[in-house]
């Protein structure tokens, strides 16, 4: 049996940030048009550096505020350009008006998004609260567990947004200073692996092709604004099906498969965490010392949370007697967070009526530590014991006052 040959690239130790800054340079997008904000600066520190040298020909328009830089990204796309940036935060909030321009007038620009809580009180540190709260404005959303990850969502972000079915702006989020700010290990590709992959953009509408006019902006009565919202919607519903073509293809090139999601010893468990992005790594520990404890513990990591894809989530944890839910977000006045209302969702869509809790942890950088996921692993075990799952809302890591 031949053995499979992978592309084999150069091994370095890079910050998130910088990382995210040398697949922006192996790409050579037309524009980037972005606004320093920590603790994503050095994503555009960086590649601001490398336009200066002359090691790509993008126009790097620097911007007086990212509502500015989400706006001229909109008009590079618009007129044909692949365009690219970086925000996080309150950066990303205040683009919020430009990021459904951006998914409405069908622009796929690739954003990565340094993920940071948003004020008060005042914190730079990691949550979700940044992406989460953009959940609903029609960009796709993956998250990366750790620095490889990182390099290689920056780069499938670019061919799932400019896929003919798909014509949609992605976000592509690591957890700021967790990763952004430290060192990891990372297989870089070699450059014209990277151009390869990616391709040329070929945009089927352009405001610069005279020849072939086209409206972009116009005011949307109600006779047509329903209609092109469903267009939206089904770019959006063909998102599941590119995004695991994409990462399998990727998959063959390097080694590393990507789908929608990442099961953890699921098979047998009897309880189980589901979690996205960079605290993943701790509950994978967790689940290794319980299983050392003889208990029945699994983990399922969401890698794409916009589309949310419900089937492979409930496929996933159909037979599980007790599920915790991890948000590094907070829902306020729901019933549950984010994350916990999707998983609550798809179960319930497809019959399966599961013990269900959901964890708020980890909010404003707050570290959570393996010992703390086997906690909750214990917590499942009683619910397991007693069948109940009250309260549903909990709290991971938080002190008494």
């Amino acid at each position: 049996m031949q053995e499979t040959q992978y592309v084999k690239g150069k091994f370095v130790a890079l910050e998130g940030d910088r990382v995210v800054a040398e697949v922006m340079r192996q790409i050579n997008p037309d524009v980037v048009a972005a606004y320093p904000i920590t603790p994503q600066t050095e994503v555009v520190q960086t590649f601001s550096e490398f336009v200066a040298d002359g090691r790509v020909d993008t126009e790097f328009i620097a911007v007086e505020s990212e509502h500015a830089a989400m706006s001229a990204c909109i008009g590079a796309s618009a007129a044909g350009a692949r365009a690219l940036t970086a925000t996080c935060g309150a950066g990303l909030a205040l683009m919020w008006e430009m990021l459904w321009c951006a998914s409405g007038l069908r622009c796929p620009i690739a954003m990565a998004v340094v993920n940071r809580s948003l004020s008060a009180p005042l914190n730079i540190l990691t949550d979700q609260t940044d992406m989460m709260g953009a959940r609903d404005t029609g960009w796709i959303q993956i998250y990366a567990e750790n620095h490889q990850e990182v390099y290689d969502n920056a780069i499938q972000a670019v061919r799932i947004a400019e896929h003919p079915d798909v014509v949609l702006p992605v976000m592509h989020g690591l957890a700021g200073f967790v990763l952004g700010h430290t060192l990891g290990r990372v297989e870089m590709l070699p450059d014209e692996v990277v151009k390869e992959f990616v391709g040329s953009y070929k945009p089927r509408y352009s405001l610069l092709d005279i020849e072939h006019p086209t409206t972009f902006g116009a005011y949307d009565h109600w006779d047509y604004f329903f209609e092109h919202k469903r267009q939206q919607w089904e770019g959006m519903n063909c998102a599941l099906k590119v995004i695991a073509e994409v990462g399998e293809e990727y998959g063959k090139l390097t080694g590393r498969h990507y789908g929608l999601v990442e099961p953890y010893m699921l098979e047998d468990a009897e309880v189980a965490i589901v979690i996205i992005g960079s605290a993943a790594g701790a509950v994978r520990v967790a689940a290794d010392q319980m299983r050392a404890q003889g208990v029945k513990a699994g983990m399922l990591k969401i890698r794409c949370f916009r589309p949310f894809p419900p089937s492979a989530v409930a496929g996933a944890l159909k037979d599980k007697k007790a599920i915790a839910v991890m948000d590094r977000s907070s829902c306020f006045g729901a019933e549950g967070n984010p994350v916990f209302i999707e998983v609550c969702s798809s179960l319930f869509q497809r019959g399966i009526r599961a013990k269900v809790v959901d964890y708020t942890y980890g909010l404003g950088g707050r570290d959570t530590v393996p010992g703390e996921f086997c906690q909750v692993y214990r917590d499942l075990l009683q619910v397991v014991q007693t069948g109940v799952a009250e309260p549903v809302f909990r709290y991971l890591g938080l002190r008494d006052f």
